[in-house]
């Protein structure tokens, strides 16, 4: 007998056992277990202990809705996750280990509409659609050739794409639109057939469509989001066929509803509490059951004002397909104020635990750790317990965390920034060390955004081993008195003075939760691409330079790279898809404006060499990259906007130059100027030049006569840091 509890106390964790249909696996009938809940109080103990014996994983998964039998991708690939299991796992093998060497490019076409594309296109009878710009595209998957193109000719409608991709469904091609709206269009031709609603009527300011829709049982499921600057995040299920709203679940409870009770009783913050669905959903018709991950609650760092839990954002959301009732949840962060919710997309698997088949949901939350649930029960198939952490109680941080018992997580931990971090910062070991007011030279692990985002996840029933990206860095977050305001506007997350960030792809056996292989690569590599893997042996991988790399899905060892575009070029490549048509399988992938494919003896030959150097760290997790000018200010406006209360609102940093960074010509003189209320200096780190102090209102100026780039810093506030770089 397995007994599983309810972290009641701080409703982070609740099942309730309703089981649908059966299913088969590898083509025999197998009978669904339910075990019995014993549900107890557990605010600091185990949650969910599971006796973990002999454990292997089976084989492919089979559905059978609306008369098709539905497993891993073969021919096709209809989701952007290929299957309903979003598992990104193709059993195509003629591309694999032993055939690598031969992968060259087919083709290579400029989408239509001159729109950049970093959405997974989907297959299906030798056509690929995808989302680019203000565009979906239909393109022979053979030749490269535009089959069709659909645009919105309503400029002011703003219906423009999600940039997640499409999905398909009754010969129709769905899509997710930033008007909170969902359109159908015909697969054959690109006709639009029906456009749907789906937030809020009118349109709320922030409110969209980000997810691509999946279609099953004649259903269409989208998550809408909400800008993290207010409304409220959903899941909608509309009518395949209409696009009639079938049922709408919302993130933040409604007044008597399960869950209301952990956001403030004494308020209506809830009513602009967040929770967006930004990634793309997992479903299991056999079950009856659909899964999305929420985001952030709202105010994002404003945790003063939203005491409670805040269910249900930041959790793994389980809804009955045909009522949208929830079947049950988890929360990974109580009473978010990091952003560190579950930032990349789920996947289903199948797990077979002491003789038992298991049916498994696995979700990796921002910080690189996974966590693993039995998808019918919500049971942790890897016992999950509390931990303190740090404590704020203006901001009414909760005092525990879950934590996966013995994983670990695929970015670096505390040990490999211990000697990167310079003064004046200070280390915090802890990822939910809180973003406070004043807290000027604390710097955490990932702080303020951890960096497992966005990019989906694979599996691989032949390895066992989940496949993700991430990459670790330290940060810090300005908290401001005013609660609404985030400092994520121009200027970065304060990252000026702080080491660049470190890359990893990396394989977990979710037998252990323990990281099987992993690359470590330079985190300017990393981009929005995210890993395929397939039934030869392969992961496929594109990065942020434009290079596609393929590893072997076992070892992890790099077998194959190939450079689609000049080097020293950042780009925001898509996931990868593979295909077969007339029994020659692909390799396909978007790059900026270009999609590009690969078969074995491709004529077309790599753009350029992989280049020795390595792009440097994203400029969003450094600061903006240099900008020409003559002036620099020793504060920074930030600005939000407030969607849910109206205007926007902002507030000066006080102790943030901008423009952080600036470019000037050698011997040019560079003007520094106190637009703040105190008194400021500017000293160069290396001691080569300084100001004199500068009152509020008047300037300083400095000429540059050496080539080269200088790191310079406030005296009396030495996190205050800027650079100029001196060119010819």
């Amino acid at each position: 007998m397995v007994s599983y509890g309810a972290a009641s106390a701080h409703y982070s964790y609740f099942v309730n056992p309703m089981v649908g249909g059966g299913m088969r696996v590898l083509g025999r009938s197998v009978r669904v277990i339910k075990p019995r809940p014993c549900f107890c109080e557990c605010s600091r103990g185990l949650l969910g202990l599971v006796a973990i014996g002999m454990v292997i994983f089976v084989g492919s998964v089979q559905a059978q809705v609306d008369g098709e039998d539905r497993e891993y991708s073969t021919q096709d690939w209809p989701f952007v996750g290929g299957d309903w299991s979003s598992s990104r796992y193709s059993t195509l093998t003629e591309i694999r280990t032993e055939t690598i060497d031969r992968l060259r490019g087919v083709w290579v076409t400029r989408l239509e509409g001159g729109g950049a594309s970093r959405s997974t296109p989907v297959v299906k009878d030798g056509v690929l659609y995808l989302t680019a710009g203000a565009s979906v595209i239909a393109v022979d998957a053979q030749t490269g050739e535009t089959v069709w193109r659909w645009q919105a000719v309503d400029a002011e409608s703003q219906r423009v794409p999600s940039w997640q991709g499409v999905g398909l469904g009754n010969d129709l091609v769905f899509v997710g639109l930033r008007s909170a709206e969902v359109a159908a269009l015909r697969q054959d031709t690109g006709e639009l057939v029906w456009v749907q609603a789906a937030g809020s009527v009118p349109q709320e300011p922030g409110e969209t469509v980000t997810t691509a829709p999946m279609h099953a049982a004649g259903q269409v499921f989208v998550g809408v989001a909400n800008g993290d600057s207010g409304g409220q995040g959903r899941v909608v299920a509309l009518d395949a066929v209409t696009g009639a709203i079938q049922w709408t679940f919302f993130v933040v409870p409604r007044p008597g509803e399960f869950g209301h009770a952990t956001w403030p009783q004494d308020s209506d913050i809830w009513q602009v509490g967040g929770g967006g669905v930004w990634l793309n959903g997992v479903v299991d018709p056999a079950l009856g059951m659909v899964y999305f991950s929420t985001g952030n609650p709202v105010p994002m760092f404003g945790g003063e004002l939203r005491e409670g839990d805040n269910l249900f954002t930041a959790s793994v959301l389980a809804l009955d397909m045909a009522t949208g009732k929830r079947r049950w949840h988890f929360q990974v962060v109580r009473h978010d104020i990091w952003d560190a919710d579950i930032a990349t997309p789920m996947l289903l698997y199948e797990v077979e635990v002491d003789g038992r088949s298991r049916q498994a949901l696995a979700a990796m939350r921002a910080d690189g750790f996974l966590f693993l649930f039995d998808r019918e029960t919500g049971e942790p198939l890897i016992p999950i317990e509390e931990r303190e952490v740090p404590q704020d109680p203006q901001l009414l941080t909760a005092p525990t965390q879950p934590f996966p018992l013995g994983a670990e997580r695929i970015i670096p931990d505390c040990s490999f920034w211990r000697d990167r971090v310079p003064p004046p910062f200070e280390l915090s070991c802890s990822f939910f060390t809180p973003p406070s007011v004043g807290q000027e030279t604390i710097v955490g692990l990932g702080s303020p955004i951890p960096m497992v985002r966005v990019t989906p996840m694979a599996f691989s029933p032949q390895t066992g081993y989940i496949y993700a990206q991430g990459r670790g860095h330290v940060g810090r977050a300005k908290r401001f008195e005013d609660p609404w305001i985030s400092d994520n506007r121009p200027g970065g997350y304060l990252r000026v003075g702080l080491p660049e960030s470190a890359g990893v792809l990396a394989a977990v056996d979710p037998r252990t939760n323990r990281v099987a292989w992993k690359q470590e690569l330079p985190g300017g590599r990393l981009a929005t691409s995210g890993p395929l893997v397939t039934a030869g042996g392969l992961v496929f991988w594109g990065s942020a330079d434009g290079q596609i790399d393929a590893y072997d899905a076992a070892t992890g060892g790099k077998l194959w790279s190939f450079q689609a575009t000049q080097t020293g070029v950042r780009l925001r490549p898509g996931p990868a898809t593979t295909y077969a048509v007339d029994d020659r399988q692909y390799v396909s992938i978007p790059i900026g404006n270009e999609l590009w494919a690969f078969a074995l003896d491709g004529n077309l030959q790599p753009v350029d060499e992989p280049s020795s150097e390595p792009l440097s760290d994203l400029v969003r997790w450094v600061g903006p990259a240099a900008r020409a000018g003559q002036e620099v200010e020793t504060g920074t406006l930030r600005e939000n906007p407030s969607w849910s209360l109206g205007g926007t609102r902002n507030a000066m940093d006080e102790h943030a130059f901008n423009p952080p960074r600036v470019q000037v010509t050698v011997g040019s003189v560079l003007r520094f100027t106190n637009n703040g209320d105190q008194t400021h200096a500017v000293l160069a780190s290396d001691g080569s030049w300084s100001t004199n102090d500068i009152p509020p209102g008047l300037s300083e100026s400095v000429t540059f006569n050496e080539l080269g780039t200088f790191r310079y810093h406030c005296p009396e506030h030495p996190w205050a840091m800027g650079e100029v770089a001196v060119v010819p």
